[in-house]
């Protein structure tokens, strides 16, 4: 193609015949197991989701769906779903350089917007939003796009290891704090009933009783203690970008090279975290212990668990197997935003107190199966709703935003459901 024709074309978010099919999969298969973990917090007190001891059952078959959500789930689908952020940024790049668009603009008028949302997100529907995080990493690491994999790759362990040690400096550095630090720390993570009993009347009240709580904590979160883990999902991102550029995304490795990745995640990752589960267990999850150090074993594990599924989707997508199953996925996967957001939705809405109210009153067990009927749901719908719509509503408003001008939203004439890829 001339220079000239380039020149002529106008930035346009990707089109259908242009994407990735492999990489929706995966994109698809992370956003539905994030919810494995987050309907913790939107179901539990908030310090349940890091000391599983502090509320609910934690014998027979819920001590069973903790566990299994820890040691399978845990940070592993956040950290797959973070390096294909870092490989979307460069896929984003790529694509409007191709097109003769400044890539610079584009994307950092994208992640500014992403910013917003996460922040109205944040303070106004739920305090665990990720967004927020996503867009202020994005404003760093796309200044690493054009590294060669290999950097990449180091870059991506440097950031990793920083936040990593800086956690394990907190634990080491505790002994030499003020003894009110200490409290509020111990607090923070082993709360009295008093403080338990005021998070649960604030999220089984209406919205503004919900916000007495969430807005501190938000604020606290987003505005202080960001930099504690802005480390690790930029290092994840990093690594996303590496991964992309040797083709590991699209399915265009060899089964070997897939078939190690997930020999890495079930034969050193997994036993890790299991490992890690054990010391914790047998601290008693205390504080000095299982805070700051017990954790790290789930925190490197994780990483390797992580590649071993983009190994084990990788080959499924490679044998041709499960059609409609990859199909579904690679929907709810090309409708990540709207159907991250939903679950923010549909979440709120069965448990806080404007909805139905069952904060605090559902078991892990009973959690699970709200997991499943909303995974059912969305791979039922996402692949419906792209036959007559283009993207997602949300994708549409950001792209919309992203571009300065409103994007087509409906199809002309209704396509197939998306093919597998």
């Amino acid at each position: 193609m001339s220079t000239q024709a380039v020149a002529t074309h106008t930035a346009a978010p990707v089109a259908q015949a242009e994407r990735i099919g492999a990489l929706d999969t995966l994109r698809g298969f992370a956003l539905l197991g994030i919810l494995v973990m987050n309907i913790m917090s939107f179901s539990m007190i908030f310090s349940a989701y890091f000391n599983p001891t502090n509320y609910g059952d934690l014998t027979g078959a819920n001590y069973w769906v903790w566990f299994l959500s820890h040691v399978l789930v845990d940070q592993k689908f956040m950290t797959l779903f973070s390096m294909l952020f870092g490989a979307g940024v460069v896929l984003f790049t790529e694509r409007a350089e191709a097109k003769g668009e400044s890539p610079r603009r584009l994307h950092y008028r994208r992640m500014l917007w992403l910013i917003l949302f996460g922040l109205l997100h944040g303070f106004l529907l739920w305090y665990g939003d990720i967004l927020y995080v996503y867009g202020m990493c994005g404003l760093l690491v796309y200044l690493f796009r054009r590294c060669e994999p290999r950097t990449l790759i180091a870059l991506a362990i440097l950031f990793i290891a920083a936040a990593s040690g800086l956690q394990g400096f907190m634990g080491w550095s505790m002994q030499f704090w003020p003894a009110e630090e200490v409290a509020n720390v111990q607090q923070m993570w082993r709360p009295n009933a008093a403080k338990i009993a005021e998070e649960m009347s604030a999220y089984r009240g209406g919205w503004l009783e919900q916000m007495q709580h969430r807005v501190p904590f938000f604020a606290e979160f987003s505005l202080v203690f960001f930099w504690m883990f802005f480390w690790r999902p930029a290092g994840v991102m990093l690594l996303g970008m590496a991964l992309y550029k040797l083709g590991a995304f699209s399915a265009q490795r060899s089964s070997g090279f897939y078939a190690a990745l997930v020999a890495a995640g079930a034969l050193v990752g997994l036993p890790l975290i299991v490992y890690g589960v054990r010391l914790n267990e047998a601290a008693g999850w205390n504080l000095e212990w299982s805070m700051f150090h017990g954790s790290q074993l789930n925190y490197w594990g994780s990483v390797l668990v992580s590649l071993g599924y983009v190994g084990v989707v990788m080959l499924v997508c490679k044998s041709g197997a499960l059609g409609w199953l990859r199909a579904s996925l690679a929907a709810v996967g090309q409708m990540a935003f709207t159907n991250y957001l939903l679950h923010t939705i549909i979440c709120t809405t069965i448990f806080y107190g404007h909805g139905l109210g069952y904060f605090g009153s559902v078991e892990r067990t009973g959690q699970i199966r709200i997991v499943l009927a909303v995974w059912a749901l969305q791979l039922i719908v996402s692949p419906i709703w792209l036959r007559y719509y283009r993207f997602g509503p949300f994708e549409w408003l950001w792209r919309s935003l992203t571009y300065g001008r409103p994007q087509p939203f409906r199809r002309a004439v209704a396509v197939p459901a998306p093919a597998a890829a």
